[in-house]
């Protein structure tokens, strides 16, 4: 118990580190990227300690993985944002298994709506971005597609994995804004403050949410 609780809080403490002190600036060092994976790592060794499915830990894992590739980035490149994406996709097939694995409620109108709601929007959302995307439109249609379904797949879990579902729609919600960020900003100008919080404070938490509400029941049928 003691294991998993220290991992828990240490990625607590290294995820509100980056969020107020780098996550808002361009370009964090070694510093930055050291915080920012290692955040994302304890909570992949929080999950693993705490006996979670070992597609939670692949997905936190990878998550991580995907922190440090775009962590490695200079401001103003972007070399490392396919293999950071390609991580983020990976996690995100991970999450998708996972929760398909998860009890999930049966189908009903509630649950097909807020489906129905999250695809459409982020259909309609990758759209009007597309003429800002230039060579990445593949890929960022492809991630689009693979984090929708992640999404839509979280929103079908039962009551008891409420966190999960949250976290996963902090996880979409953080990545709409980035991705703003990303391509829709003016070439040349300077991150805000505001969204670069949003972006990091949706991510980690919703990251930590899914961990801990992926790992706990498994902690509990342990103790």
């Amino acid at each position: 118990m003691a294991g998993e609780t220290a991992a828990l809080a240490g990625a607590i403490v290294l995820g509100v580190l980056y969020w107020a002190g780098w996550c808002w600036r361009e370009g964090g060092g070694l510093p930055g990227l050291i915080v920012k994976t290692g955040s994302t790592a304890l909570l992949a060794l929080f999950a693993y300690l705490a006996g979670g499915p070992w597609l939670l830990v692949a997905g936190l894992a990878l998550s991580s993985a995907g922190d440090a590739f775009l962590a490695m980035d200079k401001p103003g490149e972007d070399k490392w944002l396919k293999p950071g994406m390609a991580a983020f996709f990976l996690a995100h097939v991970a999450y998708i298994a996972l929760f398909w694995a998860l009890p999930q409620t049966d189908r009903n109108l509630l649950n097909l709506a807020a489906q129905t709601v999250l695809v459409l929007g982020g259909v309609v959302f990758v759209r009007w971005l597309a003429p800002s995307l230039g060579p990445m439109r593949i890929p960022v249609f492809a991630y689009t597609a693979v984090i929708l379904v992640m999404g839509a797949a979280a929103l079908r879990l039962q009551p008891p994995f409420l966190l999960v579902t949250l976290g996963a729609v902090m996880f979409v919600a953080s990545d709409m804004i980035l991705s703003l960020q990303l391509f829709a900003r003016p070439e040349g100008a300077p991150k805000r403050v505001a969204p670069s919080l949003a972006v990091w404070g949706l991510y980690f938490f919703g990251q930590a949410l899914i961990a801990w509400g992926g790992a706990y029941p498994f902690l509990a049928d342990a103790n």
